[in-house]
């Protein structure tokens, strides 16, 4: 392609108001792109997320001792697959699939997962009985967070 071709396409992007445009000719591309007003922009890798280390407890000058943490129940985890919105029903007012106490087979929905506006459920993966329920209704999870405990 040559120079006044590359010339007149960079003017017709600047005219009419196109951000991108992008012609092959044969083996040749070219990918005209116009900047929007402010600095350049700059291509960075997707961010990584960084869990703050967890501040130390306050020493209690009153002479009382702070309350230990409630340990979590051990057994198998049954972490999330995705990420989504966590719900314990399969519709609002419904009765939730699973309560803490209730023995669960291999293959029982557990919960569902909405990840772009699609419902997934969520099975258990090995039978036992539902230790705990590590997530509350309605609220968004992250991929391998844990969602119960089955023991």
């Amino acid at each position: 392609m040559d120079l006044r071709k590359l010339k007149k396409l960079i003017d017709l992007v600047q005219e009419s108001g196109i951000a991108e445009l992008e012609i092959t000719e044969g083996e040749e591309r070219v990918r005209i792109t116009r900047a929007l007003a402010g600095p350049p922009a700059q291509y960075a890798p997707p961010p990584t997320y960084v869990v703050p280390p967890v501040p130390a407890a306050p020493e209690v000058t009153n002479g009382s001792t702070p309350a230990p943490e409630a340990p979590q129940p051990e057994g198998h985890i049954v972490k999330s697959p995705m990420v989504g919105t966590f719900y314990r029903a399969p519709s609002p007012g419904a009765k939730p699939f699973v309560e803490v106490g209730q023995t669960v087979n291999p293959g029982d929905t557990l919960c569902i997962i909405e990840a772009m506006k699609l419902m997934n459920e969520i099975e258990a993966d090995q039978g036992g009985v539902i230790k705990a329920i590590l997530v509350e209704n309605g609220q968004p999870v992250e991929y391998g967070e844990p969602l119960f405990i089955i023991g």
